[in-house]
């Protein structure tokens, strides 16, 4: 029986007979008895096993090490001690795989640090039991969320030649010989490559999303993407999930209605669904992380423009690292003020058109796009996006404007011709979500095997 099954039927088992397979935990032997830490990963909720005189090889459990695969027989009975409602008391335990004594996930407090070094052991400790098992219910969340309001969940491809973040930015693909490689006038002959031209792994899914949109009005991607950026913060990584929307006929305005309503249920749905991993999390990674959680799902969005915030900024008491600008982007110190100033989550849009992405609808000023950022308290922006360009001489304008080669993109120029109007998308980074719901603070200990510059283990 896992775990999971057992819990649920709690009531019904109490002294009853059953069997549990999972692995030591730990092992706290007295000289007439002792107690076993029991998990089978299936349930951040331990069993107790205990084991006297009477278990059968009493001598061979003292012995049982940490991390030791198991079966345990034994009839569940009230606990006489603190800590846990009931208990195993152990008949016999099968060792069904030994450890050495080297095993390194010993019974202490490891630093995150060294827990990276054994990514493949990891998810045996107990805080990234709670941290997955959290990822796996916000992932469920996000799909029932999605799917319960008529969206289609589109696949778009990991390989493209379509350029939507900057082919700077993203990771080449092809079946040349590095060491010899064709050339003609211009370079490389890519009419040689097994795709006959550049080709990428995906930075994103929004242009083919787009696609997509155009024919099913409301849809979704949710998948790995990746990005080559040599950034060594807490919350870059070069290979990352994220959760892409495109809906048709929805304008800026409404899209932020959207983000604000998909992600207060996908918080709920965690809180609802992952209670116990989140009770962990609150006790042993972030104090008070149920109430930040409950207050984002109980509070109000505040909507202010890109100027409105940069005025707010300079009217501020505060000197600051990074000064404000209305030409510029906002700083890690702008977004905590500004969310420290308004109690709660601030959708920031309107951005000056600059700095922002060639596919985002210039505004009637010429001067901004209708973009936006979600800032959200404790994270920083955890969502963004934009209206975008439908205008089919405003969106080629910019691309020209912007060096952005049409012929790479010619048939999502082409949905522009064919029935386009007006649209909205916004893309989440899966990975900062968990941060936000777990409070883990590095984005390689809420990804299983993290990719970031310099490290491509497993």
């Amino acid at each position: 029986m896992y775990l999971d099954e057992l819990w649920k039927k709690e009531s019904e088992l109490i002294n009853k007979e059953v069997s549990v397979h999972g692995w030591v935990k730990t092992n706290r032997n007295q000289k007439d008895f002792g107690f076993i830490d029991f998990s089978d990963g299936t349930s951040i909720k331990h069993l107790q096993l205990v084991y006297d005189k009477d278990s059968k090889d009493f001598d061979g459990l003292t012995h049982l090490k940490s991390g030791a695969a198991i079966e345990a027989v034994g009839t569940l009975i009230k606990s006489v001690g603190s800590g846990q409602d009931v208990e195993l008391k152990v008949k016999s335990i099968t060792l069904l795989g030994d450890v050495l004594d080297d095993y390194p996930l010993q019974p202490k407090r490891h630093s995150p640090e060294f827990l990276r070094s054994i990514a493949y052991l990891r998810p045996r400790a107990n805080m990234f039991q709670a941290v997955f098992r959290i990822r796996s219910v916000a992932a469920m969340g996000i799909h029932e969320y999605f799917q319960s309001h008529g969206y289609v969940y589109a696949h778009t491809p990991l390989l493209t030649t379509a350029d939507c973040e900057g082919s700077d930015q993203m990771f080449k693909v092809t079946t040349l010989d590095m060491n010899n490689l064709p050339r003609n006038d211009e370079g490389v002959d890519y009419s040689k490559d097994l795709f006959g031209k550049p080709t990428f792994i995906t930075g994103s899914g929004q242009l083919q999303g787009e696609a997509f949109a155009s024919a099913f009005s409301k849809i979704y991607t949710f998948g790995p993407t990746f990005r080559t950026e040599n950034s060594n913060t807490k919350t870059h990584a070069n290979e990352f999930w994220m959760i892409e929307p495109e809906i048709q006929f929805c304008d800026l305005n409404e899209l932020m209605n959207i983000e604000e309503e998909m992600l207060k249920y996908v918080v709920n749905y965690v809180l609802s669904h992952a209670s116990l991993e989140i009770d962990f999390c609150d006790k042993y990674i972030e104090k008070g992380l149920r109430e930040r959680l409950q207050k984002l799902v109980d509070s109000k969005f505040v909507k202010i423009t890109h100027k409105e915030a940069i005025d707010l900024l300079l009217k501020a008491d505060k000197k600051w690292e990074f000064e404000p600008s209305y030409q510029e982007d906002i700083a890690k110190e702008h977004e905590r003020y500004i969310t420290d100033y308004y109690h709660g989550p601030v959708f920031v849009y309107d951005w000056p058109k600059d700095i922002k992405a060639w596919y985002m609808r210039v505004n009637d000023d010429n001067k901004t796009v209708a973009a936006v950022d979600l800032i959200v308290p404790g994270s920083g922006e955890l969502m963004g996006g934009s209206q975008r360009e439908e205008r089919l001489d405003v969106l080629t304008a910019r691309m020209k404007e912007m060096g952005i080669d049409e012929e790479t993109v010619y048939w999502y120029v082409n949905l522009r011709r064919y029935g386009g109007a007006v649209h909205s998308g916004y893309g989440l980074g899966f990975e900062r979500l968990i941060m936000y719901l777990t409070g883990v603070d590095n984005i390689r200990d809420v990804i299983a095997f993290p990719r970031t510059p310099g490290v491509c283990d497993y």
